[in-house]
């Protein structure tokens, strides 16, 4: 029996987790704004965080993973640092906003490391899904919502951007379509979290989409969104 097990006794939180994931130049920051002037507008407080980061600790770990150049982590390493930030960011913020009756929106967790790590980097799966269980302490979103671009758009968008390329973006371009091929068969194979929104379309369109996806999962009623 494995020593990484779920754990017995989890409370549970009165708020929404919801996180988006997707390749790189998905538009997740720019949606998740959006979902939440849409949430915030209905009475509804949110609380946006992002992976890795979300505590000082994690965006300390965000600065060792992606920005410096020195010393670049084995996969092994990788994982570990990705999943000691998401243990201290559950923790220390996502379930304490969670009690508090807010909803979360989560820029990556742990599909994230699933695609990247496991998918295109080729670390175990079935490994790596008990250590992100372990590390989430058993949390798990309540809705996944992947943002959904071609390899091809992607690597347009990444170019488009003002900012220097992270170690991540920088990979090759047969790993971001593993990245692409993984989130897709992790929606596959749990269609009842994710939702995936094409997000090669107009940004009013991609924002409606997720809008009315949310309404409808929450039972809350569907205002056009302006």
């Amino acid at each position: 029996m494995s020593s990484i097990v779920k754990a017995d006794c989890v409370t549970k939180p009165h708020g929404k987790f919801i996180t988006f994931e997707g390749p790189e130049g998905s538009g997740k920051t720019t949606h998740i704004q959006l979902l939440r002037k849409f949430l915030e507008a209905r009475g509804i407080q949110v609380s946006v965080t992002r992976e890795p980061g979300g505590t000082p600790l994690g965006e300390k770990i965000r600065g060792l993973l992606q920005h410096d150049p020195n010393d670049v982590p084995v996969t092994r390493a990788e994982v570990l640092l990705f999943l000691a930030c998401r243990a201290q960011h559950v923790e220390q913020h996502i379930r304490p906003e969670l009690a508090q009756g807010k909803w979360v929106l989560c820029d990556r967790f742990e599909d994230s490391t699933m695609a990247y790590q496991g998918y295109a980097r080729g670390f175990d799966l079935a490994l790596l899904d008990r250590m992100n269980d372990f590390a989430a302490n058993g949390l798990r979103p309540d809705l996944t919502l992947l943002l959904d671009v071609s390899p091809e758009t992607s690597r347009a968008r990444l170019a488009a951007r003002p900012s220097t390329p992270d170690r991540i973006e920088r990979e090759h371009g047969g790993f971001h379509v593993r990245v692409r091929d993984g989130f897709l068969d992790l929606a596959k194979n749990a269609p009842e979290r994710f939702m995936v929104v094409n997000s090669e379309r107009e940004q009013e369109a991609v924002s409606t989409d997720i809008c009315s996806v949310v309404a409808e999962r929450f039972r809350f009623d569907r205002i056009t969104i302006t």
